[in-house]
């Protein structure tokens, strides 16, 4: 458990292991708490750095309206302090929105990339379920936050299937969603991304590139991958059936299998 600062607030991040570097960013939602089902394999062989952004997590709030291209300084401020000029990234949802940015204005401290369930603009109705979270948030009625937010980032099967686990997080989780404190900051957050759209440059990324959808992705949807793989050049593309959003937590070993094996993978290119 570590803190840097940048702009003279806080930034909380977790740094273990030995060997190559993945940085994971978190979804919207998420804090670095959330990966830790996945730190014994991925610090097995690997330095694992998790980093929640501002208003995420343990790190600190912003009090005022921001974008996402602060985030984008936060990644680089981290870089800095812990002295590495070139990282693997994770991002999945917001954190690969944020990564996409990172990789087209820091692009020589990247060598490979992976993007779940990302897309490259917040397009109208991306921007409209946000303000919808954000209408509901203003209220601080928990259990109706929860239940607008939470199931459709799952595949419906996993969540039914899983009910007693839901129904442990919906504990944990409506009494933080009844609290200002965290309504503020998810505003903030969602409201960063509004403006997000980089559709035109993603061409730029010439990063190894592993983009990765789910099948039932409610939030972001495959043609926003799909698009992404049709312009980043070095980019592979694929698709993880009976999965939704949230991925990671109901295919738990594919999906370490796909962040360990693309980065530690030696080679990056097809000989004859």
């Amino acid at each position: 458990m570590a803190y840097f600062t940048y702009l003279n607030k806080q930034i909380f991040y977790e740094d273990q292991g030995v060997g190559e570097p993945i940085l994971f960013l978190n979804g919207i939602m998420m804090s670095t708490k959330s990966w830790e089902p996945f730190v014994t394999s991925m610090t097995k062989n690997n330095r694992f750095l998790r980093l929640d952004f501002f208003d995420m997590g343990q790190s600190a709030r912003m009090d005022e309206f921001y974008t996402q291209a602060l985030q984008v300084e936060v990644i680089k401020a981290l870089l800095d302090h812990l002295r590495l000029s070139k990282i693997n990234i994770m991002g999945i949802s917001y954190g690969g929105e944020v990564a996409i940015q990172f990789a087209l204005k820091y692009q020589k401290h990247l060598r490979r990339l992976m993007l779940f369930n990302t897309t490259s603009r917040t397009n109208e109705w991306l921007r409209d379920i946000g303000r919808g979270w954000n209408k509901i948030g203003e209220s601080l009625q928990g259990e109706a936050y929860y239940n607008i937010t939470i199931p459709v980032i799952y595949s419906s099967n996993f969540y039914t299937e899983n009910i007693e686990w839901m129904e442990n997080r919906k504990k944990l989780l409506v009494p933080l969603f009844s609290t200002k404190e965290f309504q503020d900051r998810m505003k903030r957050l969602v409201i960063s991304a509004e403006s997000l759209d980089v559709s035109k440059e993603i061409h730029k990324i010439l990063t190894p590139t592993l983009i990765v959808s789910s099948e039932y992705d409610q939030l972001t949807p495959q043609l926003e991958q799909k698009y992404l793989a049709t312009k980043i050049k070095n980019s592979a593309h694929i698709i993880i059936p009976n999965a939704g959003h949230a991925f990671m937590y109901e295919k738990p070993l594919l999906f370490v299998s796909l962040v360990l094996g693309f980065t530690n993978a030696s080679k990056t290119e097809f000989v004859i």
